[in-house]
This record gives structure tokens, C-alpha cells and sequence, in this order.
């Protein structure tokens, strides 16, 4: 089959098709004929080695655990194992299989069945590719790490992204008034996804309108979390999405004590893909409640280049290899 594999940690340049050997699933494995795919940031941190960390879990000097990136995946059941009982070959499904190594970016993919759910008729591959990772992060940050509630204000500071336009839905779903920060550009995008006011971060600086949220999602890592603390009510939560690995650090060390200083909370999201919440975010999908925004598709063969636009930071919503 053909696959998308990198031999060496670099830039999208070290992305090169080959020919590889089809997996055969296990006894509780789904072989899938794939469809489609979204990109991450985990896919281009993973390719970078960005943090240093990454080596520890794929390959100190170069990738062996995971050799084809791509985590979240949509399309038709091919074969299963012996002990699979959710599937049968002809089903369209979708999942995040990160926890089988990534290699999404292949003509097939073998999974666990417990990573998997069951597509939606109404939805396409491609929105269905679009949803596990970005959805279930943003659903996690809001509901669990930020805790919001009905009437709380909630300000989403990288709005216009994967994450992002899924937040604002779902914020808007759980019955949240939504302040979206991103680019001039994209404010139409977020208005129509549900934000109820939107700031352009080239126009207005939001930590010193003197406004204040019970709830602040950073998506991206621009601000300090002295910035983000300021824009806070006093028992308010930042919950931190994205960011660099010193970013990620500070909040990790400092966090604790922020919050022993103040009823204020800093936080770090931390999302594991799971079936439940997976069903929960299909059927939102389903019943048009939240939609997948979709801003470039690419051929498998142009895997490089939709890493290199992934890596630039500027998409308005996910970005889909097509197979």
C-alpha cells in the first residue's frame, strides 16, 4: 500500500511516499480503508521532534515508533479481527488512533476497535476526519478543565483554528456567552459559528479592555500568564491549549501557585481520545449543532505540502489529506 513515511526528524521535506506492507488486524483490530485524514499540530511536532521530548516516546535519534503520522482518520472498515464485535467490513468509521502509533496517512490503517466509532450517513469523511482530535480538545478544555457553565462569559484566544472553531461551538453549546480573538479576516468565520463578539488581535489588545472572563481558552501560547490572569474574574480559570514547550513548562510549574495566591485557576488541558465523548461530538455533528470547518483538502501525494501549511499557523479550521 502506499503510505506517507519519514525516516529522519526535519521539516515537511523529510515526508516521502513509499510502498509499504498492509498491516493484518489483530484479534480486537479494524483494518480501514482510509478515506480521509486531519492534520495536528501533534503530527507536525511529532515529525520536528518539537519538544525534544517527542524523541523519548518515538526515537532518540530517528522516528521507529511512529514512522507515518496522521491520528485522525475516517473511512471503510476493510477487515476485522477474530474478537471484534462493533464492526463488520462495509462500515464507515472514523476515530483518533493515536494510541495505535498515528499512520493515518496511508491507504490503510489497522486500529483497535475501542478507537472507533460508527460515521454518521449525514456527515462526509472529510467532517468526520476533521472532528476527534480539535472536538474533543475543545471539549475537554471548556467542560472539564474550565468547568463552564450556562451564562458564564468565555473568551477563546485563537479562535479561528482547529481547536478554536470547535470551541466556539461548543462553548455556545453548553449555553456560554463567547468572546473570539483571531484575525480580521476571520472574524465573519467566528461570528458564524456562534461568537457572540469578536476581537481582532491586531486591532485591540483584549488584557487591557478591562473586560473579565470566568473562563479564558488559549489556544495559542502569545500571551503570558500574567496577561491571561489579568482578564480573569476572581475565581476564573485559564485553561491553556497551545504553546510552545517553555510555555507548557511555566504553566505546569507556576500554575499550582497562581492558584494558592488567589482563587484564580491555571490549568493545562490534557485531552485522551475516548469513545463516550467521541459519540457525544458525532452526534452534534450529525444533528448540525456543531459543524467541522474545513479550510484546504490535499492529495495523499501532497502530504508535504499540507504539513508545511499546517506548520504556518494561518488555517481557518482543520486541513484534510484526501485518499
Amino acid at each position: 500500500m502506499k503510505a506517507i513515511v519519514f525516516e529522519k526528524y526535519g521539516p515537511p521535506e523529510v515526508l516521502q511516499m513509499r510502498e509499504v506492507a498492509r498491516a493484518t488486524p489483530g484479534e480486537r483490530d479494524v483494518l480501514v480503508r482510509v478515506r480521509a485524514v486531519s492534520l495536528n499540530a501533534a503530527d507536525w511536532r511529532m515529525m520536528r521532534a518539537d519538544p525534544f521530548l517527542a524523541r523519548l516516546y518515538s526515537g532518540l535519534l530517528r522516528p521507529r515508533r511512529i514512522t507515518t503520522l496522521g491520528a485522525d482518520v475516517a473511512g471503510v472498515v476493510e477487515a476485522v479481527g477474530s474478537q471484534v464485535s462493533r464492526f463488520k467490513p462495509g462500515d464507515e468509521v472514523f476515530g483518533d488512533v493515536f494510541a495505535s502509533n498515528f499512520g493515518g496517512l496511508a491507504e490503510y490503517k489497522c486500529a483497535g476497535e475501542d478507537e472507533l466509532i460508527l460515521k454518521p450517513q449525514s456527515v462526509s469523511f472529510e467532517e468526520a476526519a476533521a472532528l476527534p482530535l480539535a472536538g474533543m480538545t475543545a471539549l475537554h478544555a471548556l467542560r472539564d478543565a474550565a468547568k463552564v457553565q450556562s451564562g458564564q462569559q468565555v473568551l477563546i484566544n485563537g479562535a479561528s483554528g482547529g481547536v478554536g472553531t470547535y470551541a466556539i461551538q461548543i462553548a455556545r453549546h453548553l449555553g456560554a456567552e463567547v468572546t473570539a480573538v483571531c484575525s480580521g479576516a476571520k472574524q465573519e468565520l467566528a461570528r458564524s459559528l456562534g461568537a457572540h463578539s469578536v476581537i481582532d488581535y491586531a486591532k485591540e489588545d483584549f488584557t487591557k479592555s478591562g473586560r473579565l472572563y470566568d473562563a479564558i481558552i488559549g489556544v495559542n501560547g502569545y500571551r503570558s500568564l500574567d496577561e491571561y490572569r489579568r482578564c480573569l474574574t476572581p475565581s476564573g480559570i485559564y485553561a491553556m491549549v497551545g504553546g510552545d514547550g517553555r510555555q507548557l513548562f511555566q504553566a505546569l510549574l507556576l500554575g499550582p501557585f497562581y492558584t494558592l495566591a488567589s482563587k484564580k485557576k491555571v490549568v493545562t488541558v490534557s485531552s485522551k481520545p475516548n469513545r463516550a465523548d467521541l459519540e457525544l461530538l458525532s452526534e452534534l455533528l450529525a444533528q448540525g449543532r456543531i459543524r467541522s470547518v474545513i479550510d484546504r483538502r490535499y492529495p495523499l501525494e501532497e502530504s508535504a505540502e499540507a504539513m508545511r501549511y499546517l506548520e504556518a499557523g494561518h488555517a481557518a479550521g482543520k486541513i484534510i489529506v484526501t485518499i
